[in-house]
């Protein structure tokens, strides 16, 4: 369960980067997350998606917010409050500040990255607790390539692609930087395919998803799959995921302040 919010982000993001025409300010997407519990799919936490505006003395940022909060009745078995942000260029969604607080089970991290483009790097600051609960710091610098994005940049990228012209069994791969490593992550596109959901019924892209000489995902090419809104908002309404421990979904429950 360790890492819970970036499997489940993790099921939004794909191939290809594209001016912004389709995210803006004010969104508001929140899903229903559910876990396999013995043989029985168990809707244990609450993720939500918003976006908003910050100004800085020279530019406006879009602000990207994801959270992740298991409902009350479960903290007792496992606690989760995360929080992931970035500050994105409103046009390119190019990121060039990002914040992770992880608080899972008793598990705390902060993450903060602050992207240099012009150097193709990243400052670090990772702040965590030792064994006898006090917090330190370490910082470094990482290399990055000139593509490589933040997660939650990445999962607002997907909604701009132009996946009309995907055929299926088309693939792409592309660079995400999490703990302070660059991850390669595959994506296929299968088909559309035409799903019930809490917005209505929906005609949608299924994109599988894997990670290159990564074990975080398991199982073929059915076992982790990913739903967009056939439209102009490109909306993630579906997602289901196997991992090492288990295997569980993501579904849309509201969906408010889209921008087409």
């Amino acid at each position: 369960m360790k890492h819970f919010f970036f499997l489940l982000v993790l099921m939004f993001s794909t191939m290809l980067w594209s001016q912004n025409n389709t995210i803006g300010m004010g969104e508001k997407l929140s899903f229903t997350a559910s876990y396999n519990m013995s043989g029985l799919m168990t809707e244990i936490a609450q993720v939500t998606m918003e976006t908003g505006q910050v100004k800085t003395s020279n530019a406006t940022l879009l602000h990207l917010k994801c959270t992740a909060a298991t409902y009350t009745k479960w903290d007792g078995f496992f606690k989760i409050r995360d929080l992931y942000e970035s500050y994105v260029s409103p046009t390119s969604l190019t990121p060039y500040l990002y914040k992770r607080y992880i608080n899972e089970g008793g598990y705390y991290k902060f993450m903060q990255y602050t992207f240099s483009h012009k150097t193709n790097s990243v400052k670090s600051l990772m702040r965590k607790k030792n064994g006898e609960g006090q917090t330190y710091d370490k910082t470094a610098t990482v290399k990055i390539n000139g593509d490589t994005k933040d997660i939650v940049s990445t999962i607002y990228h997907i909604r701009n692609l132009d996946l009309n012209k995907a055929t299926p069994g088309d693939v792409q791969s592309f660079k995400v930087i999490f703990d302070n490593e660059e991850m390669v992550i595959n994506v296929k596109f299968l088909s559309k395919e035409t799903i019930n959901t809490a917005i209505g019924k929906k005609e949608c892209y299924k994109l599988a998803l894997s990670l290159k000489n990564r074990n975080v995902l398991k199982g073929g090419s059915n076992d982790n799959l990913l739903y967009l809104t056939a439209d102009a908002n490109k909306v993630p309404v579906y997602a289901k995921f196997k991992i090492p421990v288990g295997n569980g979904e993501l579904r849309i429950k509201s969906a408010t302040g889209l921008k087409n």
